[in-house]
């Protein structure tokens, strides 16, 4: 069974009551509850210290990467994760490739989309 649950940046869709699925700006993208999908999609892993950031809706910054899981291009789907657990925080847009990411010093890295304690997240909450 599928169900749609509406927010003000756009849906959340549950699979089987799972929330799998947003749509924002007519876009596809995994919610953070999406396990599956997460486990193979490229990750950008970061400090602690960026962490509040993220989870305020700040984009990905290059000084707070501490590692790179997997290869990606310009606008991929990206998830970030914490340098101590490894846990998804939130699901990015690369603003460029992984490879130049490894040469930057500086600047936004990727595009934060969805992240733990948005209007996604709690909508999932609520509905589980």
């Amino acid at each position: 069974m599928i169900e749609e649950v509406v927010v003000d940046k756009g849906k959340l869709y549950f699979v089987d009551n799972k929330p799998l699925v947003i749509c924002m700006d007519d876009k596809l993208l995994p919610s953070l509850a999406n396990e599956e999908l997460l486990r193979i999609l490229p990750s950008v892993v970061v400090d602690m210290g960026a962490i509040p950031h993220i989870c305020n809706g700040a984009d990905i910054m290059r000084p707070g990467i501490r590692n790179l899981q997997g290869d990606f291009e310009k606008g991929s789907v990206v998830i970030v994760r914490d340098e101590k657990f490894n846990k998804p925080i939130a699901i990015v847009v690369a603003e460029t490739t992984s490879t130049f990411i490894h040469r930057m010093a500086k600047g936004i890295a990727a595009k934060n989309l969805h992240h733990v304690g948005d209007e996604f997240w709690d909508a999932a909450k609520v509905s589980r």
